[in-house]
């Protein structure tokens, strides 16, 4: 029955996402550019509640005489190095010709043809590991789980919209675009529940599961969305943003004590 849940919740942190992001696309752009924004801020709020409020204090409970809290706060640092490589690998992937005058045109094109299987190859990888992340939670308490599906979720619709517009500008029509994001999100199940058989085999590895989610949900927020948000130097925009990162984390913390 468990098994049912965690793939029930991997389709709502995938599919749904993806199929949120494709009825975005039906506004108009300055609608669209006005109120990502806003999903950003509360994407952010959402990541490091569930990190610091659930996820970390979970993983700390988990520790015993097999397993440290020492060993769990490096794991956690670890793990932000990690992403921080994983990113890296791909920018250097993407960013590494550099045309000269005479094919820059060609090149270029080619080169929004080739990120765009970029994007989708490497958002295969990152759901699969998101899938692992929310069996691994909710192998650990079902609420939790339910909290990791919620995060995945938040910050996967800003990633879609993103990842459409490489797909487009690659040539790629809206259709298409929409039904390979569906596909490729599809890989977050296939995470889950290779995630779900073998780490039903290896309790041990739970803890330092929830600590590379809390990792990777922490890096995604700071490295990720914050700097989107720093462009924007106005009190007034500044305030806006707190308040709707505000909003991300008092949404988790009521859900916390709401399923508890």
């Amino acid at each position: 029955m468990l098994l049912f849940w965690i793939i029930l919740f991997s389709l709502f942190g995938g599919v749904l996402s993806v199929a949120a992001a494709g009825s975005y696309l039906l506004f108009s752009a300055d609608v669209r550019n006005k109120t990502l924004e806003h999903l950003i801020s509360y994407a952010v709020g959402a990541l490091l509640g569930v990190s610091f409020i659930a996820l970390l204090p979970h993983a700390f409970d988990s520790t015993n005489e097999a397993v440290s809290s020492l060993q769990i706060s490096v794991t956690l640092l670890c793990g932000i190095f990690i992403f921080f490589i994983l990113e890296k690998m791909v920018l250097w992937r993407h960013h590494h010709h550099h045309p000269g005058d005479e094919e820059g045109e060609h090149l270029a094109n080619h080169r929004e043809k080739s990120s765009g299987v970029l994007i989708l190859l490497g958002d295969s990888i990152h759901n699969g590991v998101d899938g692992i992340l929310i069996a691994a939670a909710f192998l650990t308490d079902f609420d939790l789980g339910v909290l990791t599906a919620l995060a995945v979720a938040t910050h996967e619709i800003p990633q879609e919209l993103g990842d459409f517009a490489i797909l487009l500008a690659g040539g790629m029509n809206r259709t298409k675009a929409l039904l390979f994001n569906l596909l490729v999100s599809l890989t977050t199940v296939v995470g889950a529940v290779v995630g779900y058989f073998a780490l039903e085999m290896s309790h041990s590895l739970l803890p330092y599961l929830l600590a590379l989610a809390a990792a990777s949900f922490i890096y995604i927020a700071v490295a990720d969305l914050l700097p989107n948000l720093n462009r924007k130097i106005k009190i007034k925009d500044t305030f806006s943003q707190l308040g709707l990162m505000g909003s991300g984390v008092a949404t988790i913390w009521f859900l916390e004590h709401l399923l508890h």
